[in-house]
């Protein structure tokens, strides 16, 4: 089978391997299309070279059909779709043991730790899986990862009808979180600065702001009669997002932060003390979460394939990720596998 192999320094090569042996508990699917996220592209910078071990097949969020399954595994059979939760907690540590396991104190990340879904052929835990219903394709399918982070995001924010959201970063993540917190009823305001997103965030009929071009916390005090928004997501990870997220809530509004910060913020703490604030993080998902996406996937009203950039073979993941390094127009590149 093929399977593009990162073996650092920038270097992707697809190459024909054998599948691996299938484990009791495992279940091998025939991958259709995976996306390229930032860890993926954070891992081909060189970023997580102490942590994969290399050659490494990465990659996560996908799509595909069992093709089949190994000793003890019930509940899926070769030829049904299913998308993968990829993460592998290990069960007995106090987070898992408090009901957490998706932030498992020693989590393994599968398409990091372990081998990923830019293969043919994957073997997975079969309590990752997730059935796909046939009104998903496949291509709707690769966008369920992060679909369902989005609908973890805006869970954990507490988002209901007639709220006020500032979400601030509008990648792939910060226009699904406004997308889901529109389904959810909420009047959703953007921020960004790269000309594209804010073009896409117009055409997904959304309120997009350049906050270099217009005061942001006047605009939010502008719309929300003084109030300021009820539920802001911190989703750009930058120093200017940290410095503004604390201006724009409401009195005991929220702040949800998304974005992994690569080195510590300064954060106005005096902002949370006058307006009582509150703030929490939100990292990966929940199965609910993805059941949650997989149920938006289904319906035509919600835009996910316009998220899609583009749908490149696997032999193109080195010139995808070349690529990625230095694009401004692109937002969520498939792989088909």
């Amino acid at each position: 089978m093929k399977a593009a192999l990162y073996s650092g320094n920038k270097t992707i090569s697809v190459e024909e391997i054998s599948p691996q042996k299938l484990g009791p508990g495992q279940v091998q699917l025939r991958v259709s299309h995976c996306g390229v996220c930032g860890t993926d592209l954070h891992i081909f910078q060189g970023h997580m070279d102490q942590r994969v071990k290399m050659p490494a097949v990465i990659g996560h969020e996908m799509s595909g059909q069992v093709a089949s399954v190994g000793a003890g595994v019930k509940g899926v059979a070769p030829g049904d779709r299913v998308v993968v939760r990829p993460l592998d907690p290990c069960g007995n540590c106090p987070a898992c043991q408090a009901g957490h396991s998706h932030i498992c104190q020693n989590l393994k990340f599968i398409g990091i730790d372990s081998p990923g879904a830019f293969q043919e052929l994957w073997n997975v835990p079969a309590f990752t899986l997730h059935k796909l219903p046939d009104s998903v394709s496949m291509e709707r399918g690769a966008m369920i990862e992060p679909l369902a982070v989005a609908c973890h995001d805006v869970r954990l924010g507490g988002v209901k009808k007639d709220d006020f959201i500032v979400v601030i970063g509008g990648g792939p993540i910060g226009m699904l979180i406004a997308l889901v917190a529109r389904q959810a009823g909420a009047r959703v305001l953007v921020s960004e600065v790269n000309p594209h997103r804010l073009s896409l965030g117009g055409q997904l009929q959304l309120q997009t702001v350049d906050p270099r071009e217009t005061d942001l916390p006047g605009l939010v005090e502008n719309q929300t009669g003084k109030a300021g928004a009820d539920v802001v997501f911190e989703v750009s990870g930058s120093a200017a997002g940290t410095e503004v997220m604390t201006k724009l809530p409401r009195t005991r509004g929220r702040i949800v932060v998304v974005a992994i910060m690569p080195q510590p913020q300064k954060v106005d703490l005096f902002r949370f003390f006058w307006r009582e604030l509150q703030m929490l993080g939100a990292r990966v998902y929940e199965p609910e979460d993805f059941e949650k996406a997989i149920s938006l996937a289904g319906s035509d009203a919600f835009p996910l394939d316009k998220l899609i950039s583009a749908v490149r073979p696997l032999d193109d993941l080195q010139k995808t990720l070349d690529s990625l390094e230095t694009s401004t127009d692109t937002m969520k590149v498939l792989i088909k596998c």
